[in-house]
């Protein structure tokens, strides 16, 4: 019977045995101990049980009612205390009836933060205390502002103050007086009228082109001065043209310099305005004044729509049978010559698709099936032929190419625009280009900020553009051209690989090996490198230092690229974003022939070539040394150097190639670092 009774009494019973954490604990110093709690005494024998049966009814009625009510009791005396989470209120307890202690509402103050981490936190007494700090800040700031606009001007005498600091708990707060810019006026006036960009408000921004000598005097003019500008090349973005047109009118010229809204002019009138002083002026007019939303814009990352990017772009004719056979060819993995060739489909099966697709005769589905491969949309897996209706002839499309992940100007899918001449996307590459080191690299150009180069807008749409090469005809472009095309694309991709995948860093072939042969670009459906541009394309078709086979075989279609002759001026023109690689440049397409001589001439007398004349040694570039097939023999180096060397030089090189006594030559170390 007791048993059975204590059973059903459970649910509402405390157990005697679990430790249980109530929402607040009493302090055990602020209330007083008592050890008379029924808990405590409870019977433990079997019998007792029984016969307490009434007593726990009792107690277990008393806690339901408690903590219905929401009074917190405390724990009986033999279990442990609980110490109360930092944060919370304490209560004085006041002795109930029966000897049981209970929480009354009365007194109540904050209890004493332990050691121990918080199990609860308040989050409305945090948000309290922030917003009374920050109106205690906010209240000492304005304060002390208001204290030193009602300050007495400094004596006559005194030393006059510039910049005032008020020192409050984790905070500075730094004033810039009316004094302190009108000093800064003078001293700029004291240093050949430079500007101080802190304190100008309004703009000064000009219009430009890719290689304009104008537009670089008053681009040096403006760094020169330290006066900030804001540059539009309309090289970059030609959707601009409309703006300046509107602005200055149709037949204006670059360059053109607006100071907020209001034009300049060009070189000349800034040249005027310079030496009569009129200039720093108006740049001070323009310093307090913020600039008017009448103003030419800056140019946004991203957000300047490229009229050559969307506006001009045409769907290809032979797009519409190339994404149906797309989706209908059987397009399978395939061994061919006990090799495994991937995503590939018969010339057979492609002249099926086209015949059931158009209902067309076979030939004339053949005659399509030519048309896709010349302009890239397929090509042969091994590149032997155009196209052939055959089963044994395997093709795959552009995209399934497995080089595709090297391929940095393919972004997934095949560019299916209708493809532009090689000669004009080149063109449009090299302006960016230009721009992009007038904006990012030294005035020698022997140094690159490439982090500000991968953010910039230009190089963006340079990106963007480099999609263009996909599909371009390259084999059409005449001889004359095709020197100074694969000049500039080599020098690009340089800048573009330092970018993508960093330096080329390393003292062995392997550790460049993914910056001058795994980095590439498909052009006119065809991979190329750099180590294939500059040993396959301009050097003829030669082999690499320290390899053994040629870049073409004599069945790839690139070898009609090749040069016939090598122009040993070419190594001098190439960059590799190294610093004891030549400067790099881009090449136009008329004078390409004495810009490169004056790039071999600026690359010799810059360290390329010493000579000490009591030792009879000349010393060399290592680039020398790995290409003297393209130079010939000792001898036959230096009478080619002589043509590029300064009189000094010169002389000296002369009186050791006539007196008759032996000459050497030694190499100078190659520094691999980058030119940034």
């Amino acid at each position: 019977m007791g048993e059975e009774t204590l059973v059903q009494a459970m649910p509402l019973a405390p157990h005697r045995h679990h430790h249980h954490v109530h929402p607040a604990a009493p302090d055990p110093a602020g209330v007083e101990r008592r050890d008379d709690h029924p808990a405590a005494h409870a019977p433990r024998t079997r019998t007792g049980i029984a016969a307490a049966g009434d007593a726990s009814e009792e107690e277990d009625v008393y806690y339901a009612r408690k903590m219905l009510q929401g009074v917190v009791l405390r724990p009986p005396s033999h279990l442990p205390q609980p110490e109360a989470p930092p944060g919370l209120t304490r209560v004085v307890s006041t002795p109930a009836p029966n000897g049981r202690a209970e929480v009354e509402e009365g007194q109540r103050h904050v209890v004493e933060r332990s050691n121990s981490a918080a199990a609860v936190v308040d989050v409305a007494s945090i948000g309290r205390f922030f917003r009374d700090r920050r109106d205690v800040l906010s209240s000492a700031i304005n304060r002390r502002i208001s204290s030193l606009k009602e300050a007495p001007a400094p004596a006559p005498g005194d030393a006059c103050y510039g910049v005032q600091e008020i020192h409050l708990p984790n905070v500075k707060v730094t004033v810039r007086l009316k004094e302190a810019i009108a000093a800064d006026a003078e001293e700029d006036d004291g240093y050949g009228h430079s500007f101080s960009g802190s304190h100008i408000k309004g703009r000064v921004s000009f219009f430009s082109r890719s290689g304009c000598r104008d537009c670089a005097a008053v681009r040096a003019f403006f760094r020169q001065s330290g006066l900030p500008y804001v540059e539009i090349n309309l090289d970059v973005f030609p959707e601009r043209e409309a703006d300046l047109a509107s602005r200055a009118g149709a037949a204006a010229r670059v360059p053109q310099i607006f100071l907020n809204e209001k034009l300049l002019g060009g070189l000349v009138v800034l040249n005027s305005l310079r030496n009569s002083g009129e200039f720093e002026r108006r740049v001070r007019e323009v310093a307090g004044r913020r600039c008017p939303d009448a103003a030419p814009r800056v140019p946004v990352y991203g957000f300047d729509t490229d009229a050559g990017e969307e506006g001009e772009e045409r769907e290809d004719a032979m797009v519409g049978i190339a994404r149906v056979l797309r989706h209908r060819l059987p397009i399978q993995d395939r061994f061919v010559r006990v090799k495994l060739v991937k995503n590939c489909f018969s010339g057979a099966d492609m002249v099926d698709g086209i015949v059931n697709h158009l209902e067309c005769s076979r030939n004339k589905a053949v005659e399509i099936g030519k048309e896709l491969a010349r302009k890239h949309f397929i090509h042969h897996v091994f590149r032997e032929n155009d196209f052939e209706d055959g089963a044994q002839s395997l093709y795959r499309f552009l995209e399934h190419d497995p080089a595709v992940p090297r391929y940095y100007n393919f972004r997934g899918s095949t560019n299916d625009g209708e493809p532009k001449p090689a000669a004009a996307v080149g063109q449009r590459m090299t302006k960016i280009m230009v721009a992009i080191l007038e904006a990012y690299a030294s005035e020698d150009r022997r140094r690159v900020d490439y982090a500000r180069v991968a953010a910039s807008e230009e190089f963006r749409r340079y990106a963007n553009l480099a999609r263009d090469l996909q599909r371009a005809d390259v084999f059409a472009l005449p001889a004359g051209e095709r020197l100074s095309f694969f000049l500039n694309l080599h020098n690009a991709m340089a800048i573009h690989a330092v970018i993508r995948t960093g330096q080329p860093a390393g003292a062995g072939a392997v550790d460049r090996r993914s910056f001058f042969t795994d980095f590439q670009y498909v052009v006119g459906g065809y991979p190329y490198s750099l180590t294939t541009i500059k040993n396959g394309i301009l050097r003829g078709n030669r082999r690499q230092p320290y390899t053994i086979v040629k870049p073409f075989g004599a069945s790839d279609k690139r070898l009609e690229l090749a040069e016939t002759k090598v122009n040993p001026l070419v190594h001098f023109a190439l960059c590799n974003a190294t610093r004891s690689s030549p400067t790099v440049r881009f090449y136009s397409t008329q004078g390409v022939e004495p810009e490169l001589r004056h790039a071999a001439r600026e690359f010799l007398l810059d360290g390329g070539v010493e000579i000490d004349l009591e030792t009879r040694t000349v010393h060399l570039t290592r680039i020398i040394k790995w290409y003297s097939a393209d130079f010939g023999q000792d001898r036959d180096i230096l009478r080619w150097i002589f043509n590029y060397l300064d009189p000094t030089k010169a002389g000296l090189l002369t009186h050791l190639l006539n007196d008759g006594g032996p000459i050497s030559i030694a190499y100078q170390d190659y520094d691999w670092s980058l030119n940034a």
